[in-house]
């Protein structure tokens, strides 16, 4: 180096032009979170006060069913037309979620502002993610999603808690009234970055994004088709204890149309692993349904099993938290280890720690090696679940970002949503005492799914 160069400094996360979209990001990621959990603590209390206990699961339930026709949306959107418009259209949805939700007379209004939730995830969780492709260098990715997962932590442990000090004092309808308002300032923050990525050039199209983006509309009916589907298959499951044969066959037809809708609406060769970012999608469904098909039901394990209090069972929802923000954490440092290692070294931990999860289902006397397996799992899915979202990014361009994450996160919702459903039919089967063997059944699946997605890492490809 000459006497005259000055040395370049590597781009910080925290520096002046990036610490807009850092702070906006956060803030209306750790927004959601809050609400996440919020309507958890308060809609017990909801459906009683409206007498509409019936109601429960259909405003559970709908949230998904709009995320995954929001998700298609969105990702053709954001391509065409950068991430601003869907980002807009995801925060004013948000604000109107709450507020139908904050001023319900009724638990229609409830249900409404509930599709209106799931809408609004849907489309800034995808517009999010392409802003951050659009004006964060590659090198500061990582690091970004670690914050996202990290900014999980405080409303996994606090919001509970402040939720149901709200819902006590005040009323359950200012949880939902304050996220309006603190919605507008994790908007104006955001403003700076917006305006960067209006300036970027828009990118041109080639014959082939053309034709992918034509094969993308073609599929948005089965986008649809598939949110149907999980909705019925939601509340076929609440009601299968009653009603066995049309419960039971209704979670059949619906599995049947998900599974169709998934072919049309993944991208070309996720199903035969073809190398590259099809191998990604197929990563992140494996990846999803091994580590939330176990998560669900810990609680419940250690209710029935070895009678903890519902306090005390919730621990396994802080070990996920915690330990999924380590992991991201993990991932996020400048290690200098290539991407799709950090990926393998993740589902590794992910499998070994899910079988040794499966000893709270098969002994009585380890509980504690139990929890630590469950906290190896989680560090494992937050170095995995960034890593995807890193070589998801890395795997695309300003032509196909916006439907490539779309894809990735359609993929975790689908096969979360499956496992769920055929983990809930097992469980219904022997709802009188479920046995070991269900809940033992049940983890080593999800053990054998992540081994699964550890098989197919090897088919990623990255672009260096």
């Amino acid at each position: 180096m000459s006497a005259t160069e000055v040395p370049t400094k590597p781009p910080r996360l925290f520096s002046g032009p990036h610490l807009p979209l850092v702070f906006g990001a956060v803030a209306l990621v750790t927004l959601g979170a809050f609400e996440n959990r919020a309507v958890g603590t308060a809609l017990p209390t909801m459906v009683r006060e409206f007498d509409a206990l019936g109601l429960f699961g259909l405003a559970n339930a709908a949230p998904n069913a709009s995320y995954l026709v929001a998700l298609a949306i969105a990702g053709q959107w954001a391509d065409r037309r950068g991430p601003i418009p869907a980002l807009r259209a995801g925060a004013i949805a948000f604000a109107l979620a709450q507020l139908l939700v904050g001023t319900a007379q009724g638990m229609p209004m409830v249900v409404a502002g509930r599709l209106l939730s799931g809408l609004a995830e849907g489309l800034l969780d995808v517009a999010l993610m392409v802003l951050v492709a659009r004006t964060l260098p590659a090198v500061l990715r990582p690091r970004m999603f670690s914050l996202f997962a990290a900014m999980w932590i405080l409303p996994s442990v606090a919001g509970p808690v402040l939720t149901g000090f709200v819902t006590e004092q005040v009323g359950w309808r200012w949880v939902f009234l304050g996220a309006v308002a603190l919605l507008v300032p994790s908007w104006f923050l955001l403003q700076p970055a917006m305006r960067l990525s209006k300036r970027t050039p828009a990118p041109e199209r080639s014959t082939e994004d053309a034709a992918a983006l034509t094969a993308w509309r073609a599929a948005m009916p089965w986008a649809f088709g598939a949110s149907v589907a999980l909705f019925s298959m939601t509340l076929a499951g609440d009601q299968l204890e009653r009603h066995h044969f049309l419960a039971g066959l209704t979670i059949l037809v619906s599995l049947l149309v998900l599974g169709v809708a998934a072919v049309r609406v993944m991208p070309a060769g996720t199903f035969v692993l073809r190398r590259g970012f099809p191998s990604v999608v197929a990563v992140r469904g494996l990846t999803g349904a091994a580590f939330a098909g176990t998560g669900a039901y810990l609680p419940l394990l250690l209710t029935l099993r070895y009678d903890f209090s519902p306090s005390h069972a919730g621990v396994t929802l802080s070990i996920t938290g915690v330990s999924w923000a380590f992991g991201s954490w993990l991932q996020g440092r400048d290690h200098g280890i290539q991407r799709v290692t950090v990926l393998r070294t993740g589902l590794t931990l992910m499998t070994v720690g899910l079988a040794g999860t499966s000893l709270l289902a098969w002994t009585d006397g380890l509980i504690w090696l139990g929890l630590i397996g469950w906290t190896v799992a989680g560090i494992g899915m937050g170095l995995s679940s960034s890593s995807l979202s890193v070589l998801t990014l890395g795997l695309s361009d300003d032509n196909n970002s916006g439907r490539n994450v779309s894809a990735a996160q359609m993929a975790g919702t689908m096969s979360i949503a499956t496992a769920l459903a055929v983990s809930g039919t097992l469980l219904a089967l022997e709802a009188d005492a479920p046995g070991a063997w269900v809940f033992g059944a049940i983890i080593a699946t999800s053990a054998g799914l992540a081994l699964a997605a550890l098989g197919a890492a090897n088919r990623i490809r990255t672009k260096q």
